[in-house]
């Protein structure tokens, strides 16, 4: 199959704005991060949602993708952590038109594989946004997943975690290892979800709900009725989903279980639905997920709202790539900056392992700098009394 025209613009276009984005938008806030790792990470999140918005634009706006969002709503600005089918390797991306309209794009964050931080563009921005990259081996994963949730409970920025239980997107090889897991724990195969990894996932929701920054969790349920794009690659050559299905279902955190295994069991519960809900929908006609009778929510902005959202998102970002190019080929002064911001993101990676990692050194720094200095007033308090 050819390349496709279409295909090939969305693609290069979210390249070059993310990696005109981390090194003309994002790199000079770099610094604060030595100063305050907070208030970085209040402006780089709001920073890294501009960008958020543009595959929402492109998606919708230029290829006419058309989302239909049914189920229980979100409350605006609640921390959650969101539990989703994988479908596709892209999964993550369309959420964005969902949480667009639902939420706010810069409360997200999104756990996924340590390989991708080294990409330049889209792995420096996900750096910067403090994305939670996982290497999918538990004992390593597991005290990098402590560090990170310690972190956000101590800043009290609110977040909505984004976590695939299942591990990886839905293909005939996974399918089929799914099934000899199946086979083995005496439990039913399934055709359109796979067996979730349930430990991550009540580590996550337990970690955050001892720390007080857990209101919801959210359980996703994403379908394709046309066109399914497994990979990138399916993208660059123009096979774009005609039409996003989400279903939402929100559990208030109260409402879940306490124990690790009960929490465990009530989510292999939810993908045993999902695969119920996933066959009605591929099945039936019309296709929908409304069937269970859950009522829809309204979205928290005017589809009005979202329309210049979009509109706006897809000027700003065409104009800044243009003007990026520009100036990169008028003014040395632009160039050294461009060459000097690149050479700081590819060594920084070698040194520290990542920006995520250094962010949360800045922060049990100058944790324990508020530390000392705070026990050396009360020992001044003391003398004094």
């Amino acid at each position: 199959m050819a390349v496709s025209v279409h295909g090939l613009y969305f693609v290069v276009t979210l390249f070059l704005g993310s990696l005109f984005g981390s090194i003309f938008m994002l790199g000079p806030i770099l610094p604060l991060m030595l100063l305050s790792p907070a208030w970085y990470r209040w402006i780089t999140d709001r920073i890294v949602a501009t960008w958020l918005t543009l595959p929402v634009s492109l998606l919708e706006l230029v290829f006419g993708v058309k989302v239909v969002i049914t189920g229980d709503g979100f409350i605006p600005g609640e921390r959650s952590v969101i539990i989703m089918n994988h479908r596709t390797r892209l999964d993550w991306m369309f959420l964005w038109c969902c949480l667009l309209r639902y939420s706010y794009l810069r409360l997200e964050k999104i756990c996924l594989k340590a390989a991708l931080k080294a990409v330049p563009g889209f792995g420096w921005a996900m750096q910067v946004a403090c994305f939670v990259f996982i290497q999918r081996r538990w004992d390593a994963d597991k005290k990098h997943l402590e560090n990170m949730l310690d972190y956000f409970c101590d800043i009290r920025e609110p977040l909505q975690l984004l976590l695939f239980p299942e591990g990886t997107d839905l293909t005939e090889n996974t399918r089929s290892k799914s099934d000899a897991f199946a086979v083995e724990n005496s439990l039913p195969k399934f055709e359109y979800v796979l067996h979730p990894r349930t430990t991550g996932f009540t580590f996550i929701v337990d970690k955050l709900r001892k720390g007080d920054n857990l209101d919801a969790v959210h359980d996703i349920t994403v379908a394709y009725p046309k066109n399914i794009p497994q990979t990138e690659r399916h993208l660059i050559l123009g096979l774009f989903p005609r039409e996003i299905h989400f279903h939402v279902r929100r559990y208030p955190v109260a409402s879940l279980p306490t124990s690790s295994s009960e929490l465990e069991s009530w989510c292999r519960e939810r993908w045993a639905e999902k695969e119920a809900r996933l066959r009605d929908f591929y099945s039936s006609q019309p296709r929908a997920f409304d069937r269970d009778g859950v009522a829809r929510v309204p979205p928290c902005k005017s589809e009005l709202r979202v329309s210049l959202i979009k509109a706006a998102s897809l000027l700003y970002w065409s104009s800044f790539i243009a003007l990026c190019f520009t100036g990169l080929w008028l003014w040395a002064p632009f160039r050294l900056y461009f060459l000097v911001m690149f050479v700081v993101y590819m060594a920084q990676q070698k040194l520290f392992g990542g920006l995520e990692l250094l962010e949360l050194a800045c922060h049990r720094y100058w944790r324990s700098v508020t530390a000392d200095v705070s026990e050396k007033n009360k020992v001044l308090d003391g003398k004094m009394e």
